[in-house]
């Protein structure tokens, strides 16, 4: 009988996550007790792959340094310092295209 009156007695009540400090609550606390900052997030797969492709995303797209012209008008400025590492290479180990991957990856 111990066996089966244990499975009609009620279950504990589930705590809302809520409850806590005000800190907890604005910036995501967690119930396990296990600490999640960047490096624990990007082991998983799920937060690794979405940070990949955002990051691939961004980096994709073009960028270009402009100056303004004394009419007021902008034009891309080739020669500007600023140019070959922006949208070249900012390193002969480095492609532009992997340098703002590494940088938006960085940022999220």
């Amino acid at each position: 009988m111990g066996f089966l009156s244990g499975l009609f007695h009620s279950r504990d009540k589930p705590t809302n996550s809520t409850n806590g400090s005000s800190y907890r609550f604005l910036f995501g606390g967690s119930n396990s007790d296990k600490a999640v900052n960047e490096r624990s997030a990007m082991q998983m797969t799920t937060v690794y792959a979405c940070v990949r492709i955002l990051s691939g995303s961004i980096a994709g797209l073009p960028v270009h340094v402009y100056k303004y012209t004394d009419s007021g008008s902008k034009e891309k400025a080739i020669k500007h310092p600023l140019y070959r590492l922006i949208h070249d290479e900012p390193n002969p180990e480095m492609t532009y295209f992997v340098f703002r991957e590494t940088l938006m990856t960085h940022l999220f």
